[in-house]
């Protein structure tokens, strides 16, 4: 669980999928780590999730090959806005490529935005997760920016027939 410009992003995958490299990543820019590996959530209300790390694991991270460091941008709890599932790429699989509608997931019965991501050498996961992290607060002001080119290519096949 990670604070991305005050968004809490959950990243979920499988084992060894680069969930605390990225993780890793995101705090070398500025962001903070509440947990890696384990995230302890809690229902606050029936819109709200909170997480924080065990206390035994807190403010660490575990990079396999090197072991376990000690980071140093944390913060103790934060809400979780939205998940990052990580998973290898699947050519047969159709990945959302517009955003028109959103995903989610459950915890402790609360719907929270999910986001599948399909991991190839090469991706920025970091960067990845930061826009995900801003469109995510750009939706929540009302500005959506699928549907503003939606309705641009609208209005444009309107203006030619």
């Amino acid at each position: 669980l990670v604070d991305v410009f005050g968004e809490g992003v959950l990243i979920t995958g499988e084992s060894g999928i680069g969930k605390s490299e990225a993780a890793l990543e995101l705090i070398k820019r500025g962001h903070r780590l509440v947990s890696d590996d384990v995230v302890e959530i809690r229902k606050v209300s029936d819109e709200t999730l909170v997480g924080s790390a065990p206390d035994i694991t807190k403010y660490f991270i575990e990079l396999r090959g090197i072991g376990i460091i000690g980071v140093e941008s944390v913060k103790d709890t934060q809400s979780i806005n939205m998940v990052i599932r990580l998973e290898e790429w699947d050519k047969s699989k159709e990945y959302d490529r517009l955003g028109m509608e959103d995903q989610y997931t459950e915890f402790l019965g609360n719907k929270v935005i999910c986001h599948d991501i399909p991991i190839r050498p090469g991706r920025n996961l970091a960067v990845i997760v930061e826009s995900a992290a801003v469109n995510y607060r750009q939706k929540k002001m009302g500005y959506n920016a699928a549907k503003e080119l939606y309705n641009r290519v609208q209005a444009n096949l309107a203006r030619k027939s």
